[in-house]
């Protein structure tokens, strides 16, 4: 299963790109890379746009459509794991401090037609983990802002859900002041 986060945005109401952002010392790209590691997604592809970084430990994908939205950094995240060996990829957003390996562990799923997403106490949210089977019909239905939401909710019949408010929290990072939310919240805690 490979790994991939979404941060090529420009991150307006936060005031900058997020992938960038330093929280507890790390910046949020190398956390988010990390903690997919540690979960079992082996390469993590990385895309970027607004604001083009090294990573370490990731291969960055550069999304010159990033300003369209996270759907277009959905299809060209898919579009270089198609060029990989992976049967499925496990997908995860930059702004999401209390992510945990255990979340990983949890969607995990190698097959090919796996559809799972996560969810903390009933509310649908990341990672999702897409099969190869889904990724041309995902990529093709993510526009904007949307992602997978839209192919998950399609496929509703053969998606499974993982609650996981217990392994990690689904807070993310849209403003500033939530940096303080998250680090407030311990791992396991659903904001």
């Amino acid at each position: 299963m490979i790994g991939l986060v979404l941060a090529a945005g420009a991150g307006t109401r936060y005031g900058q790109p997020k992938a960038g952002v330093v929280l507890d010392g790390q910046r949020l790209v190398d956390r988010a890379v990390g903690v997919l590691r540690a979960g079992g997604a082996q390469p993590v592809l990385v895309v970027l746009g607004a604001r083009v970084l090294d990573v370490p430990d990731a291969q960055v994908v550069v999304n010159e459509a990033w300003q369209s939205g996270m759907g277009s950094s959905l299809a060209a995240g898919l579009a270089a794991c198609a060029a990989t060996e992976a049967t499925s990829v496990v997908v995860t957003l930059v702004d999401q401090p209390g992510l945990t390996p255990a979340v990983i562990e949890a969607v995990a799923d190698p097959s090919p037609q796996a559809l799972v997403a996560a969810t903390y106490d009933g509310r649908r949210g990341h990672p999702v983990v897409l099969g190869r089977d889904h990724w041309s019909g995902a990529a093709a239905s993510a526009v904007g802002d949307r992602g997978a939401r839209d192919y998950l909710a399609a496929h509703r019949e053969v998606t499974r859900y993982v609650e996981v408010a217990h392994l990690g929290s689904d807070v993310d990072l849209d403003v500033p002041a939530d940096a303080d939310r998250a680090a407030s919240a311990p791992a396991g805690q659903s904001c």
